[in-house]
C-alpha cells in the first residue's frame, strides 16, 4: 500500500493487481468524506476486479488538498492513471466518486474500459443544511450522516466507524467535497457513455435515491441495473458479498468488450 508522487499531490492507494492477471484494472473512487477503506475487502480482493483502491487528495492518506469540483477530481484520476502508466481501466466510483467516474467516462473516453457506478446519481444536489453547517458544526452534521448514510442491516459499530472517519477530515474538505457534489449535473450528456456500464444502488437510500439509479440505467446505453434490496448509500460496506459478486458477474459477462 504505497504513497505515489503525481502531478495532482502525493496519493496513497491500495494495490491488489496481480503481475500475471490478464483482467484490465479496476479503479476503486470513494464518495465525499471517505476514503479507500470505503471497499470492502471482497471487492479489493477479488481477483477479477484487479482493483487499485486511492484516496483522494485531503482524504484517507493523501495528501490535501481537496478539489472543489468533480471535474478537479477526474482530473486527479487521470494524473493518477499516468504515473501508473495505465492507459484503460474500469472505474469503479460510490457517491461522488461515481459522479468522478461518469465524468471521466465523458471526457477522457479512450482511457475508461467500463463504467461501475454504485449509489450515484448523474445529478448529485446536497440538502442545505449539510453545507451550511459543515464549516460551522462539522460534529452535528456528522451525526446526522450516521443516520442518513445507512440503511437497517448497517450495525452500529459500522456507522461509528464512519462517523469517526468523517471526523478526521478537515471540514474544509468535506465542504469542498459536498459543493463539487452540488454543482454536479450531467443528465443531458449520459447519451454520450457508449462503454459497458454497471449500476448498483440500495433501494433504501436516503442520500442517492433508487430512482437516481433507474434513471442511469434508462439513460446510459449499454448499463445493467443491480438493485439490492433494503440497502443504504453505504451499500459497500452493509452488503460486500453482494457487491463483490454483482461486480464479478458483470465482469465475466463482459471481459471481452472490456480488453478491447
Amino acid at each position: 500500500m504505497p504513497f505515489l508522487e503525481t502531478d495532482a499531490g502525493t496519493l496513497y492507494f491500495s494495490d491488489h493487481r496481480k503481475a500475471d492477471a490478464a483482467y484490465v484494472p479496476t479503479i476503486l473512487i470513494h464518495g465525499a468524506g471517505g476514503s479507500r477503506l470505503d471497499w470492502p475487502s471482497p471487492l479489493r480482493r477479488l481477483p477479477e476486479a484487479n482493483a487499485i483502491a486511492v484516496d483522494l487528495p485531503g482524504h484517507g492518506r493523501s495528501a490535501g488538498p481537496g478539489r472543489a469540483t468533480v471535474e478537479g477530481y477526474a482530473d486527479v484520476i487521470r494524473v493518477f492513471m499516468d504515473a501508473l502508466d495505465i492507459p484503460r481501466a474500469v472505474i469503479c466510483g460510490h457517491s461522488m466518486g461515481g459522479a468522478i467516474t461518469q465524468m471521466l467516462g465523458l471526457t477522457h473516453p479512450e482511457r475508461v474500459a467500463g463504467l461501475i457506478l454504485v449509489a450515484t446519481g448523474a445529478k448529485l444536489s446536497v440538502h442545505p443544511d449539510i453545507l451550511e453547517q459543515v464549516q460551522a458544526d462539522k460534529g452535528a452534521v456528522a451525526q446526522v450522516l450516521k443516520d442518513w448514510l445507512w440503511g437497517d442491516n448497517a450495525t452500529n459499530a459500522m456507522r461509528q466507524q464512519g462517523f469517526e472517519q468523517l471526523m478526521q477530515l478537515s471540514a474544509e474538505t468535506i465542504y469542498n467535497d459536498y459543493l463539487a457534489c452540488n454543482r454536479f449535473d450531467v443528465r443531458n450528456r449520459l447519451g454520450e457513455l457508449a462503454m459497458p456500464t454497471l449500476i448498483l444502488s440500495g433501494t433504501a437510500d436516503r442520500m442517492t435515491f433508487h430512482k437516481y439509479s433507474v434513471y442511469l440505467r434508462d439513460q446510459i446505453k449499454h448499463s445493467t441495473l443491480v438493485p439490492i434490496d433494503g440497502g443504504g448509500h453505504m451499500i459497500t460496506l452493509e452488503y460486500p458479498q453482494q457487491v463483490a459478486g454483482a461486480v464479478r458477474e458483470w465482469l465475466h459477462a463482459h471481459q471481452n468488450n472490456l480488453q478491447e
